[in-house]
C-alpha cells in the first residue's frame, strides 16, 4: 500500500463537507487520499432517492435537523457527533476490483483490531455481532473512485429511528423499534471503553498504509469548495428537487435494492422518465433518462436503449431485466 494523503474538512456542516469531498475527489486527481469528517444533526439521502419520501418532516423540523442530498447512491442515514464519517479517494485501477469489499475490508480489520466481532455484510453493510455499525457507497468520475461511509461509534439510536421513514420491506414492522434493533454503537461493543477522538486517531494511523500524509486545500482551493457548497449541496433543487408529475410511478424490489420508476407518456412516446431508490449507483442516470425521451413506450425500444448504457454502474445490483420490468410495471 502507498502513502496515504489524509485531510479533514474542520467543519461539521454537511452542506461544507460534502462540497469539500467532491472537490478533492474531482481535483486532487493523483494519489490516495483519507478524509475523516463530521455532520451535526444531519439527514443526507442518497443521490438517486426522493427525498421527501426518507424523511419524517414532523420529526426533521421539530429537532432543527438538517436535510442533505450526497453524491453517491444507497439509503437515507442520520449523522450526529456520535457518527464518524470516512472517505476513500484513490484511483480506480482495474474493473474488476471495483468492488465494495475492496474499501471495507481494511474497515474491517480495523474494528477487528479493536476485538470486535466485525463483518461485510449484504450489499454495503458492516456488522457487530449481528447489528449494522457502517453503511457505505461510491462514485466514480473519470477513473477516479470515492468510497465513503458512516461509522456509528456514539449515536442516538431514537435520532436514527425518528429522523428516517422506515421501509417496510426492509423490516418486518414499520415502527421506530425495528430500525432500532437492526443498528448499533461500536462504543458498547469495544472490550475497553474509548473516546470517540480516540477511536479517530486509531483510524487514522491503522488507515494509513505505508504512511500518512497530512495535508490540507488550499486558500484558492478552499473557496471553490464554499462557491461549490453555495451552488449545488446548499440549494433546495440539490436537496429535494422538483419531480415531474408522472402519469405512472412503479416500484420493485430486488436483491440490488429498491427500484422507482415515474414514467410520463405522450403520443406513445416517454416524455420524462426518473430513477428512484437506495440502489447503489457509482454514476449518475440522468444521461439514460435523456436518452429514453422521445422513445417508444414499448418493451423492444426501451430495451435497445438500455442495451447501449452502463447499467451496472448506474444501478449497482439491479439488472437490465429487473429495470425493464419496472418500466412496464410487469
Amino acid at each position: 500500500m502507498s502513502k496515504v494523503t489524509y485531510m479533514e474538512t474542520g467543519s461539521t456542516d454537511p452542506t461544507y463537507n460534502l462540497a469539500f469531498e467532491e472537490y478533492v475527489l474531482t481535483h486532487r486527481r493523483e494519489g490516495e487520499y483519507l478524509l475523516l469528517w463530521q455532520n451535526d444533526n444531519t439527514i443526507v439521502v442518497g443521490r438517486n432517492q426522493n427525498t421527501a419520501q426518507e424523511i419524517d418532516p414532523a420529526f426533521v423540523e421539530r429537532h432543527h435537523i438538517r436535510v442533505v442530498r450526497r453524491g453517491t447512491g444507497g439509503g437515507a442515514v442520520y449523522h450526529d457527533m456520535g457518527n464518524l464519517n470516512y472517505s476513500f479517494i484513490t484511483d480506480v485501477g482495474d474493473a474488476e476490483r471495483l468492488t465494495m469489499e475492496r474499501f471495507t475490508r481494511p474497515i474491517v480489520a480495523a474494528l477487528q483490531g479493536l476485538g470486535l466481532q466485525a463483518e461485510a455484510s449484504g450489499r454495503n453493510d458492516i456488522l457487530v455481532e449481528g447489528r449494522k455499525v457502517s453503511g457505505t457507497a461510491q462514485r466514480l468520475v473519470n477513473g477516479r473512485i470515492l468510497h465513503h461511509g458512516t461509522l456509528l461509534f456514539d449515536s442516538r439510536p431514537e435520532m436514527i429511528a425518528g429522523a428516517l421513514k422506515a421501509d417496510p420491506a426492509k423490516f418486518t414492522s414499520k415502527s421506530a423499534k425495528s430500525v432500532k434493533s437492526r443498528i448499533g454503537n461500536i462504543r458498547d461493543f469495544l472490550p475497553v471503553d474509548m473516546t470517540l477522538e480516540a477511536f479517530w486517531t486509531y483510524l487514522k494511523e491503522t488507515l494509513s498504509g505505508d504512511g500518512l500524509v497530512q495535508s490540507a486545500l488550499t486558500e484558492e482551493e478552499l473557496a471553490a469548495v464554499r462557491a461549490l457548497q453555495a451552488e449545488k449541496y446548499a440549494t433546495w433543487d440539490w436537496n429535494y428537487g422538483c419531480s415531474p408529475r408522472f402519469d405512472m410511478v412503479n416500484r420493485n424490489y430486488f436483491a440490488g435494492g429498491r427500484l422507482e420508476v415515474g414514467v410520463s407518456v405522450e403520443k406513445g412516446k416517454i416524455t420524462a422518465i426518473r430513477f428512484y431508490g437506495d440502489f447503489l449507483s457509482v454514476t449518475d442516470t440522468t444521461p439514460l433518462c435523456r436518452a429514453l425521451e422521445g422513445v417508444a413506450y414499448r418493451e423492444d425500444a426501451v430495451e435497445a436503449v438500455l442495451a447501449q448504457q452502463p447499467l451496472a454502474e448506474m444501478f449497482g445490483g439491479i439488472t437490465q431485466p429487473e429495470i425493464l420490468s419496472t418500466i412496464f410495471n410487469r
